[in-house]
């Protein structure tokens, strides 16, 4: 009996501008049950909002996709050219249907890199390709089910932190949720201040916007005002049952009033009501304050396994806030006027994705 030939997986580069393939794709990271990360709609918010071209790798075996890698090509004035995968994802990397297909993925992916100047790839999950430099001790990730109403939500969560949700109900805040101009310019506003306080640029206004494009129907805003005035906000997707709240933040107000502990807890029972059954907390640096913040709200951490690989002769990006050389820099924008990290700081955030 002559034996089953065995079929390769053919790897080759696609650019996202054909809808079919997109499609193709879409339905194949559903199939794997794949992070909104690796959807193509990521990619192409990611490059509408910032500039940065969205890309791939596919495998295929008589014309049927066993495998797809996103990647976000990074060209920087400031730090190494990389290809990441994905952009601006705490997720990502290679979804494949076997160890094969990740193979030819990645070494499609190098082969690229090497042509078209790439110093490096990084990967932020999936599979792990053989002689990559990979780490698991610097991010965690957070999830659990949600709960089956909003009472029982509340119990859920551990005793120390309801009693500052319970604070912050019972404080005269509003909470709006909304997909229009005046969610998106609430939400920059509280987020942009957040993260000048915490000495970190800010991305660019037309990411966000970019982002409520790209998932018309799977984000949305939910904003804590105060008087009238946002103090907290957090921009979530809705993928695969679960919602991520992925850019949030609060202002110095948003303290005193419990506004962000609220905000979390309407975002879980908002979640409920919109047919999810996950509440996804995103990721921290471990051992950092919103690792034990999410903790403290009853979520186990599971470490993520990050991967890089460096073109001969190259070094990776280091873009790593917590590392020594960035010390001063993020004391010093710690103090900037709030309009000037504003001004400056998309240039500089658009390349950190």
């Amino acid at each position: 009996m002559n034996a089953p030939v065995k079929l390769s997986h053919v790897a080759r580069f696609v650019d996202l501008s054909d809808p079919a393939t997109m499609r193709r794709i879409e339905a194949f990271v559903a199939e794997q049950g794949g992070d909104v990360f690796q959807r193509p709609a990521w990619l192409c918010g990611v490059e509408a909002g910032t500039g940065h071209r969205g890309a791939g790798f596919i495998t295929e075996q008589l014309g049927v996709i066993t495998g797809w890698m996103p990647i976000t090509e990074v060209r920087s004035l400031i730090f190494a050219n990389t290809l990441v995968s994905s952009g601006f994802g705490v997720g990502g990397g290679i979804c494949a249907e076997s160890n094969e297909a990740a193979k030819a993925l990645a070494q499609a992916a190098e082969r690229h890199a090497v042509k078209t100047g790439f110093a490096s790839i990084e990967t932020r999950g999936g599979f792990i390709p053989e002689g990559w430099v990979s780490w698991d001790d610097k991010h965690c990730s957070f999830e659990r089910d949600l709960a089956e109403d909003d009472e029982a939500e509340l119990l859920a969560i551990p005793r120390k932190a309801r009693a500052e949700v319970r604070k912050g109900l019972k404080n005269d805040l509003e909470v709006r949720v909304g997909r229009d101009q005046r969610d998106l310019d609430a939400h920059y506003a509280v987020y942009s201040e957040s993260v000048r306080n915490l000495g970190t640029p800010v991305f660019p206004r037309t990411l966000f916007k970019a982002m409520l494009e790209a998932f018309s129907n799977e984000s949305d805003i939910l904003t804590v005002l105060k008087d009238g005035a946002p103090i907290a906000s957090v921009f979530s997707f809705y993928h695969n049952g679960a919602v991520l709240p992925f850019w949030g933040g609060g202002i110095h107000a948003a303290r005193n009033e419990r506004a962000n502990e609220l905000m979390y807890y309407k975002l879980m029972c908002h979640a409920r009501e919109r047919g999810m059954t996950r509440f996804d907390f995103g990721r921290s640096k471990t051992g950092s304050g919103p690792y034990n913040f999410k903790k403290n709200w009853g979520f186990d951490p599971e470490p993520l396994t990050y991967a890089e690989w460096a073109a001969p002769g190259a070094k990776p990006r280091d873009i790593d806030p917590t590392n020594e050389a960035y010390s001063r820099k993020i004391d010093l924008w710690k103090k900037l006027p709030l309009p000037i990290a504003n001004l400056i700081g998309p240039f500089i955030a658009r390349d950190l994705a």
